[in-house]
This record gives C-alpha cells, sequence and structure tokens, in this order.
C-alpha cells in the first residue's frame, strides 16, 4: 500500500473492487443502461430525477448537464459509436427542452441563455446534429456572440463554453464563421484575464451564483478554459497561440502542490495552500490532466502525470460512478495518459475502475429501483466512459467531442 497522501481527502475515496476486467460484462452494461433508460422515458415526463442528485426534486431535468437533453445526447451517442441500438427516436422531441429548460431555470435563463452545460446551445447543437438546418445553425452562432460579455468566464455557463460550441460547429461544418467566432471569444478571454502578484499568475474572475471567484479548476476555472484554447489551438493566430501557451502553463505550474511525486490542485486561487484537496473531475487533479492532455509538448508533462498518479492512488470515488465527481470521470485521466504515452498500464487503470463503476452502479440501481438518469451526474455518462474503455478512447463526453 502506498503511503496516505498529505493532499487529498481520504474519507472522499474507497478501496478498488470490481474484479478483473472483463470486456463482455462491460457491453452487457451499456446495453442494460441503454435498455432501462429507453424503458424509462415517457414524453411528458421525461426521466426522473435521482435522489443523488436532488433528495427533494419531483420534476425532470432538462440541461445538457444533468437533464434529458444530456440522457439524449448519451443515448445519440452510444448509437453513434456503435455501442447500442436504439428502439427509440428522441429528435421529435428535442426542440421542446428549450423552453422547457428556460421556464426551469428562470433564475439563471436571462436572454441570450447562451449557457453550454445548462442552457440554449447545447440543445440547440443536439437538434442540430439530428438535422443540420441552416436556420439551427444560425441560432448557435448568435449564441455564441450574445455569450461573450457573460459575466461567468467559465465553461459550465459562460463564453469559454460556447467558445467550445463554436470548435465543434467547425469540426463539423468547416466554416470560416465558427473560427472567427472562436477566435473573437479567445480575444475577449485574453482581454478578461487579471494578475495575481501573490501568486504570480494570471487568472479570470467568475461572477457566478450571487459571488465573485477564481476559481482554477475544470468546470468553473482555468484549467477548463484552457481546454478548448488548447484543443482548438490551429484557429489561433500563432502568436497568440504562444503567448496563451505561456500564461496557461505558468497558471497551472505556479498554482501545483506537490506531495513527492503527486500533484493536485486547489480549486480556486483565493483558496489557501495546504491540506487535502479534492479529487474529481470538477475540483482536483483528475480535470486539469483531462483538460490539458492535448498540450502540444512535453513542458507539463510532470504535472499531468503527477496528477493521474494522484488519480490511481486516491481511489474511486464515494460519490458514484459518473463523470463530474465520480470514478467514471476520473478514470478519463488515465484514458488521457494512455492516449498520450501510449502505456498500457494507463488503460488498464481505467479498466480497474470501470469495472468499480459498474459495481457502484449496480449497488445504487438496488438501493433506489432507478438508474440516474443524467449525462454528467448519472449512468449514460459512465456508459460511455465504458464503452471508451472498450476500445482505448480518451474524448471525454461534451468536453472533448459533440457531434460523435
Amino acid at each position: 500500500m502506498p503511503p496516505m497522501s498529505t493532499i487529498h481527502s481520504e474519507d472522499r475515496h474507497e478501496p478498488l473492487a470490481g474484479g478483473p476486467w472483463d470486456e463482455g460484462r462491460a457491453r452487457a452494461f451499456i446495453e442494460r443502461v441503454a435498455g432501462l433508460t429507453e424503458a424509462a422515458f415517457a414524453p411528458e415526463r421525461w426521466w426522473p430525477p435521482h435522489a443523488q442528485d436532488d433528495e427533494k426534486r419531483t420534476d425532470p431535468w432538462y440541461m445538457l448537464y444533468m437533464g434529458a437533453a444530456g440522457v439524449i445526447w448519451s443515448l445519440r451517442y452510444l448509437e453513434q459509436a456503435g455501442a447500442v441500438k436504439l428502439a427509440g427516436n428522441y429528435h421529435p422531441h428535442v426542440n421542446r427542452l428549450i423552453e422547457l429548460n428556460r421556464a426551469d431555470m428562470a433564475e439563471h435563463a436571462k436572454p441570450p441563455f447562451g449557457s453550454y452545460l445548462m442552457g440554449d446551445i447545447s440543445i440547440r447543437m443536439l437538434d442540430y446534429w439530428y438535422e443540420p438546418r441552416p436556420e439551427t445553425a444560425d441560432e448557435i452562432a448568435s449564441l455564441v456572440t450574445g455569450t461573450l460579455d457573460q459575466p461567468t468566464r467559465e465553461v459550465m455557463w459562460g463564453s469559454p463554453g460556447t467558445m467550445l460550441a463554436a470548435l465543434f460547429m467547425h469540426r463539423r461544418t468547416g466554416e470560416d464563421r465558427w473560427a472567427s467566432l472562436f477566435r473573437e471569444t479567445a480575444r475577449k478571454l485574453w482581454s478578461q484575464l487579471e494578475w495575481s502578484e501573490e501568486e504570480q499568475c494570471h487568472y479570470w474572475t467568475q461572477d457566478m451564483y450571487g459571488e465573485r471567484s477564481s476559481y482554477i479548476d475544470a468546470v468553473h476555472g482555468f484549467a477548463g478554459t484552457a481546454s478548448p484554447l488548447i484543443q482548438g489551438r490551429e484557429l489561433i493566430e500563432p502568436g497568440e497561440w504562444n503567448q496563451w501557451r505561456d500564461r496557461i502553463a505558468n497558471t497551472m505550474r505556479r498554482n501545483s502542490e506537490w506531495d513527492g511525486p503527486l500533484v493536485n490542485w486547489r480549486p480556486c486561487l483565493s483558496s489557501p495552500r495546504g491540506g487535502k484537496m479534492l479529487v474529481q473531475y470538477c475540483h482536483g487533479a483528475p480535470g486539469f490532466v483531462i483538460c490539458l492532455a492535448a498540450w502540444p509538448d512535453g513542458s507539463i508533462d510532470d504535472l499531468l502525470q503527477g496528477g493521474a498518479e494522484l488519480t490511481w492512488q486516491a481511489g474511486p470515488l464515494r460519490k458514484g460512478s459518473n463523470l463530474c465527481h465520480g470514478t467514471g470521470g476520473n478514470g478519463y485521466a488515465f484514458l488521457k495518459m494512455f492516449k498520450r504515452t501510449g502505456d498500457q498500464l494507463w488503460l488498464e487503470r481505467a479498466r480497474a475502475f470501470a469495472m468499480h463503476g459498474i459495481a457502484q452502479t449496480e449497488v445504487a440501481l438496488e438501493k433506489h429501483g432507478q438508474l440516474r438518469h443524467s449525462l454528467w451526474t448519472g449512468d449514460p455518462g459512465f456508459a460511455i466512459y465504458l464503452w471508451d474503455c472498450i476500445r482505448g478512447a480518451d474524448a471525454f463526453p461534451t468536453v472533448d467531442v459533440f457531434f460523435g
């Protein structure tokens, strides 16, 4: 047993279990998740919420992050990837989600509601995936433009998320307007960077949930914003990318905290250094590894290696198998390292987490009597992780890929 780390909270993790890798079991479980998900759908009730997401909620969710849009995206992605064959067609239901989600998110749904994970733009993109109409593309472009000055400056709600949408649309269509929108967003974000004299690095302030924050993590912070910039660097002028590269690398290194060969990051620039930190996609080392893994040279390989090694030593998360703060999301750090290094050890570790996640999901299903119908926080997202473990792929859903 390795010694306990000083930079993560052990009580949030549990010993690895689930048995040896079994591809047949993984395939059967993907099909089971898809089948139960389809069986649970009703046009007026959508998919029921889950107690692990909200114990008191009885109405469905609608957004990409943890609602019906994300479930439909997951099912289509699995079918397009060849993992399952669906019984139903969910495209006729997609456009209804816009108004339902706006009403549900009324406190936050101020027009234009371009939020990538929580708002209109991903629902429009889902519709475009089914039927690529010019008017839908125009609406998506309008949402990207309308979010440029959104003050959250992070992937879930703000312009980094719509910049990611522009990148996916450019990959899908090859049209110059998406590259222009990507560059425009990147330049706006550049102009909004702030300097920390104390930490000697750049950062963004997020105006979010009635508070001002300085997140540096994967969902709300600097690492999450770095991800589309790294992925789309070919769309940025070379001189501008060189400046981005230097600032991203400096902020990530300045804020890393080490315990021997292990590395982790606190959630905010303003968080005190030292002590136990989270190890999950949304806050902690796995998210940093996943967001930075496409880095074009070896200058941050020690950070990637150290973050992935900490993720392994910490073990699976007690919160379940989900992507955002669970075992599947952490496992993507190993798939990223397998893709980056070619070292089979990382694929073996990803598959070990996959088997543990299956066991976790089975226990939760027996306890609650239903699946957790959610892309980012539930079982359809975990099914995609299983499929990627089977094929040795590393594309984190809706962060690295949207249109399959």
